[in-house]
């Protein structure tokens, strides 16, 4: 089997993560209390702006090990991410190094963070990859829906491309469910399935997410 992800090394990308969110930002964490506290659990974040991924890895109950695209591993960030133990994915092919890693996460009852849009977009969780679904539905873990709002609004004058200096920024925490039919069914059929309940599921945490907090769009 592929060596797995470092616990340890995603625990130390949390407290980084601590640090550097609530020390530029002012998130307000909802829900976190949701988050079952042992066994493995499936992050599902929409995915508006490149702090998503640190800002949920700050603020998580728990350490996360997030898939991330393979081109962010550049120069000193492929050791560093490795080193804090997120999973390097290539998007435009069937990564059988990425998937067996991401399972071995899930037995060994971690954390797995997924954008499951793919890549930055909307943040609405509209077009969702069937990848979610088959880590779901092969491991039987739930998945915690994750809303970042207020990442992707106005850009900071110090910092351009982020959100501004001690701006808030919402994580608002989902209540788990499961993504399978309970038949244990892998067929294409049963994935298809359940991505559609995935995404029913996604779409109206995130309707409630903004209504709560008062944002209007996944960004804002």
């Amino acid at each position: 089997m592929s060596e797995l992800p470092s616990e340890r090394g995603a625990e130390v990308g949390r407290r980084i993560g601590v640090g550097l969110m609530y020390g530029l930002w002012r998130p307000r964490v909802l829900g976190a209390w949701k988050v079952p506290a042992s066994g493995p659990v499936i992050f599902a974040v929409n995915h508006s702006h490149n702090i998503d991924g640190p800002m949920v890895m700050g603020v998580a109950p728990r350490p996360t090990h997030f898939l991330i695209k393979k081109e962010a591993f550049v120069g000193p960030l492929d050791p560093f991410l490795t080193g804090i133990g997120q999973l390097k994915v290539d998007r435009e092919s069937t990564d059988r190094t990425a998937i067996t890693r991401a399972l071995g996460v899930l037995e060994n009852g971690g954390v797995l963070g997924i954008f499951p849009e793919g890549t930055r977009g909307e943040g609405d969780f509209a077009s969702l990859r069937a990848g979610l679904a088959y880590f779901a539905v092969r491991s039987g873990a739930p998945i915690v829906p994750v809303a970042v709002l207020g990442s992707s609004g106005r850009s900071g004058r110090l910092m351009k491309g982020l959100p501004p200096l001690r701006s808030r920024v919402d994580v608002v925490f989902g209540d788990p469910f499961e993504a399978g039919d309970g038949s244990g069914r892998r067929t294409r059929k049963a994935l298809d399935e359940a991505t559609e309940r995935i995404q029913k599921q996604l779409a109206a945490h995130l309707d409630h997410a903004r209504r709560f907090t008062g944002r209007r769009a996944a960004g804002e």
